[in-house]
């Protein structure tokens, strides 16, 4: 299917320099361009690639000034990266989508199926659970007895959503995923470490997008709740009765331990910890391998360990290098003190 550069312009709302007729059938990065292709540029680093791409349309933020002639025709937007994003959505969205229960596929008698639900071989869906329109399993995907998925999402190789657990509409479960495994409780006692039930449940709202391998543990009472519109990327540990806000982001291997809060709107770098039992405020911002120790309070940037304010991290960083130094310089000061305490006292 093909595009124009006109058709694209209306449809993201930007401003065509260059032929308004131009097409484009695929999408390929600035450097990588060719015939036929649509990119963009938003970074910087990248702006020499424009001068040479290949590419027919980029697309390009309203701020842009070529410096040298450009064979592309341009697009201009208020955020180059954005609109990408929109139009990659409409192409996805125009892909014919699969239908249909595959007869290798389990349904349990009594499970609740919606309309042009694709169920791919070896998809499983429990006793009395319950999937919406539109909802693609893949294979090994599995829905536990009495869980909920709903409407318009994807299940993707191996990922499980276990028993009454909930998942709303519109949602990405990745491959490997798990929601509603059991919480990490154990009660020590004499003879080892006993089990504690975890008979809670977990609940992905809508629009929520979980990356592979990542799991979100069931509560201990309760529930574990990640709130719409929430993504969180591969290998992320949320514990039981974790709390994650609307549109928070969470980058790999974060881990969140149990009854922890996050608030709306947060970012959270790869590697972070946060520990249990405490609230961090909405609109958070944690540098990558930061540690979380106790509560944070809304609108504010942290990074280290313990997280303190990145600037104070920073020059405390440059510092650290300067120790070995600091130190002798220390010893060789205090020596002199001494040397002059001693002439003094005489």
């Amino acid at each position: 299917m093909e595009f124009t550069a006109k058709q694209i312009a209306a449809y993201i709302q930007g401003t065509i320099v260059g032929d308004e007729q131009a097409t484009v059938h695929t999408f390929a990065k600035i450097e990588e361009g060719m015939e036929g292709a649509l990119s963009f540029l938003s970074n910087p680093k990248y702006t020499h690639y424009i001068y040479s791409t290949k590419s027919s349309i980029v697309l390009v933020n309203k701020d842009f000034e070529p410096e040298h002639e450009i064979s592309a025709t341009l697009i201009k937007v208020d955020n180059a990266y954005e609109s990408l994003a929109k139009l990659m959505t409409l192409y996805e969205q125009s892909q014919p989508k699969r239908t249909g229960i595959d007869p290798l596929a389990y349904v349990a008698p009594t499970a609740k199926i919606g309309k042009d639900v694709y169920l791919a071989p070896f998809a499983c869906v429990g006793d009395h659970a319950e999937i919406g329109d539109g909802t693609e399993l893949h294979p090994h995907a599995t829905v536990g007895r009495n869980a909920k998925v709903g409407s318009h999402c994807i299940l993707y190789t191996h990922a499980n959503v276990y028993h009454d657990c909930r998942v709303g509409d519109r949602c990405i479960l990745h491959s490997g995923s798990v929601v509603g495994a059991d919480g990490f409780g154990f009660a020590p006692s004499p003879n080892g470490y006993e089990k504690i039930p975890q008979i809670g449940i977990a609940i992905l709202e809508d629009d929520v997008e979980i990356g592979a391998n990542t799991c979100i543990d069931r509560a201990t009472m309760g529930a574990t709740i990640v709130h719409k519109g929430a993504k969180l990327d591969n290998l992320i540990q949320v514990a039981h009765n974790v709390e994650i806000g609307s549109h928070t982001v969470i980058a790999s291997q974060t881990g969140i331990a149990g009854s922890a809060k996050i608030g709306e709107w947060c970012m959270l770098g790869g590697q972070v910890g946060v520990a249990g039992h405490i609230k961090v405020g909405n609109r958070v911002s944690v540098g990558a391998q930061s540690g979380i120790p106790g509560n944070v309070k809304d609108g504010v940037q942290l990074m280290g360990y313990p997280a303190i304010d990145p600037k104070q991290f920073a020059r405390s960083a440059a510092i650290y290098k300067k120790l070995p130094e600091m130190y002798s310089e220390l010893n060789r000061l205090q020596k002199e003190i001494e040397e002059l305490k001693k002439q003094l006292n005489k």
